[in-house]
């Protein structure tokens, strides 16, 4: 019976590592997204662009804008290095519980 609450241990941390892994890639695609707006605000010459706000388009300043952007994407990097420490954390204890694991089979 130990070993299946240590099975289930296992099953649970590597659901987990995947759900850390979806919502990291998830965050680097949005991170892409940004750095594609910023370039092209950064081609644009006016002083006035159009920013996506749920169904309609509000006329802002360029630098409002890019301010915007910037501030998401500096977010979604904490998000991203919080997650990694989490993930790192995870992959420590699937090693631990996969050596015991091991032992119990053994």
């Amino acid at each position: 019976m130990a070993s299946e609450s240590v099975e289930q241990e296992y099953l649970l941390l590597q659901q987990q590592l995947r759900n850390i892994l979806i919502q990291k890639e998830a965050l680097k695609l949005q991170i892409a997204e940004i750095d594609a707006a910023l370039y092209e605000l950064s081609r644009c010459e006016e002083e006035n662009v159009y920013k996506l706000v749920g169904y309609v388009m509000i006329k802002k300043r360029k630098e409002e804008v890019e301010k915007e952007l910037n501030e998401v994407k500096e977010d979604s990097q904490i998000r991203i290095n919080s997650l990694e420490s989490v993930e790192k954390d995870l992959v420590e204890k699937i090693k631990r519980v996969e050596e015991k694991l091991k032992s119990k089979v053994s």
